[in-house]
Parts: structure tokens; C-alpha cells; sequence
């Protein structure tokens, strides 16, 4: 980790990503922005989220935009998640985006459950704006 703006990972999301791809040690600090976009489908084989960990403001608007690599790709959350959320179908196009907003501060986390054994994993530290 670069030790840089991103601050201490929460833990939560720590252990999560422990085996994601696309994970450095490091969250991306995207405070202060009403949109942030993450890539679906990044790295060598397109098992991934950039960036894996970020934060965010509440209210935030976050899109996943596809790559188009890495084959079929879902976004949804996991038991664990302060928020349930899905885009509800795998989708392989690149161009594809889905968006979801997050009102509640806490930690979120979600995954491409196709991938989701080879690490396709991501989170989301939502702080109080």
C-alpha cells in the first residue's frame, strides 16, 4: 500500500478483498464527488473490479461500467453488505453500466458471483458526507 490520501482500510473490507483481484491494500479515497465509476471486468484475465476498494461520500452515485473483458460479469452484494444491491443479470457487453446510489453510511460489499471464487470481489466504505 502506498500508505498515501486513502487512509486505514477498514478491516471489514480488508479481510474481504484479502484474495481479490485488483487489490493492493489501498482504498481509493473518491470523497467529495456526487459520481464515482467502477470498472467491471479489469486485469489480466478480467476477473476484476478497478479499484477494488474505494470510499465514498454518502449519497454518492456509484456506476460500474463494463469492460467488456473477462467474459459474463454480474455486481451484487453479499450477506455481509449494509446494503443489498444487484444489477440482475450477467452481462458480457462492454459499454454496459449499472448504477446504485448509497444513502447509509457502512461498509459494502459485493461481488461477480461467476467469478466471485477467482477473486472478482469488491467494497465500498461510505462516510458520512
Amino acid at each position: 500500500s502506498d500508505g498515501g490520501d486513502g487512509g486505514d482500510v477498514p478491516t471489514e473490507i480488508d479481510e474481504y478483498l484479502a484474495d481479490a483481484n485488483q487489490y493492493d491494500g489501498s482504498i481509493e479515497d473518491l470523497t467529495g464527488q456526487d459520481q464515482v465509476t467502477v470498472e467491471v471486468g479489469t486485469g489480466d484475465v478480467g476477473f476484476g473490479f478497478s479499484p477494488a476498494a474505494i470510499r465514498i461520500d454518502s449519497s454518492t452515485t456509484v456506476v460500474w461500467e463494463w469492460t467488456g473483458n473477462g467474459g459474463g460479469h454480474n455486481v451484487a452484494s453479499v450477506e455481509d453488505s449494509e446494503s443489498d444491491f444487484d444489477n440482475g443479470e450477467t452481462v458480457s457487453e462492454e459499454g454496459y453500466t449499472f448504477e446504485q446510489s448509497f444513502d447509509n453510511t457502512g461498509i459494502q460489499l459485493y461481488e461477480c458471483t461467476p467469478h466471485s471464487a477467482n477473486g472478482m470481489l469488491g467494497a465500498i466504505e461510505v462516510v458520512e458526507a
